[in-house]
């Protein structure tokens, strides 16, 4: 993805009110309900959806902004890790990297390895430091008549880790659904998603890495949260906007309202204003310590792209209150 600034049209200083601003402006405008004759126009919805899901967080803004992640969330890597592996076909779909358990690759345990791998005797080069040949006398290091006290060789060292980066949908991260993935050696599990699933979750495969002496590593999979068309995440809660005809604001009305478990049916109060929050308890992400947050709903009054016919039916009237009094202009 682009800068997201640049895809939301917005300089880098720009408030959280100026951003919001601008994702619904082009959120309304691309809406892919409203461009089925634009096939583009999904593509750039998801852009700027992304773009808005990275810059509303706080924490991620500053990430992006001092270096340390891209535009998609992904941790920089200055030295050209995450692009190694190949794409594999699978649930969501993954990167697979083979590596060490460091985040360049290097595993510490290659250290400790490295004299006994070239068939180097440790022992052999501090006997001649220490205390010249073998079975010297008591000058010998350690204050044995043998020289050199050497320690046990360390046991040996386990394959190297396999990491995967798993897409998963939006809503399947919330419901904590089931997800297929394939591994490196072409098997496949259905993994289940745990408690506090979100975008950036790791979890470890025993034994599910590369072989080696001392047993197979472990797979480490990311998880990558995929970007809602009309959910967005915020914190536990999912938030979205319904829009909502200026008869059933009015009159009063229910209405389906999709949730990621299921569309339900929306009581609507006759009367009820635009930006109005209404709250579906526990249809939100999973919590670490169980339960789940709530959907909130924010109704926005859809005026048709045509008014003659309701322009004609208001003439005369005239709501006279002033609505904007308590801003103080």
């Amino acid at each position: 993805m682009a800068d997201p600034y640049a895809t939301l049209g917005v300089t880098r200083d720009a408030s959280e009110k100026d951003i919001k601003s601008a994702y619904r402006k082009l959120a309304k405008e691309l809406h892919p309900d409203r461009n089925k004759d634009k096939p583009d126009a999904s593509e750039r919805f998801s852009d700027v959806t992304r773009a808005y899901d990275l810059l509303s967080d706080k924490d991620k803004r500053a990430q992006f902004d001092r270096g340390e992640i891209d535009a998609d969330g992904n941790p920089a890597m200055p030295f050209g890790m995450g692009g190694g592996g190949n794409p594999f076909g699978g649930g969501g779909g993954f990167r697979s990297q083979r590596g060490g358990a460091g985040p360049q690759g290097f595993d510490p345990r290659d250290f400790q390895n490295m004299a006994g791998a070239e068939g180097i005797d440790l022992g052999d080069i501090f006997d001649g430091l220490f205390g010249g040949a073998r079975g010297g006398t008591a000058g010998g290091f350690g204050g044995r008549s043998g020289g050199f006290d050497r320690r046990p060789s360390p046991p040996p060292r386990k394959g190297a880790d396999i990491n995967y980066r798993l897409r998963v949908p939006f809503a399947d991260a919330a419901a904590l659904k089931e997800q297929r993935i394939t591994l490196a050696d072409g098997k496949t599990i259905d993994l289940k998603l745990p408690q506090g699933t979100e975008d950036g979750t790791q979890m470890r495969l025993k034994g599910k890495g590369e072989a080696g002496p001392g047993g197979h590593g472990d797979g480490i999979v990311t998880i990558a949260l995929e970007p809602h068309k009309f959910f967005r995440k915020d914190g536990h809660d999912v938030r979205m906007d319904l829009p909502v005809t200026l008869s059933e604001a009015i009159a009063g009305a229910k209405v389906r309202c999709p949730t990621v478990d299921g569309a339900v049916m929306l009581t609507i109060k006759p009367g009820t204003s635009g930006g109005t929050v209404m709250r579906l308890k526990g249809k939100g992400f999973s919590k670490k310590g169980g339960g789940r947050g709530d959907q909130l709903v924010t109704l926005e009054i859809d005026l048709p792209d045509d008014i003659a016919e309701l322009a004609g039916k208001l003439e005369g009237w005239e709501d006279t209150r002033d609505v904007r009094a308590d801003l103080g202009v």
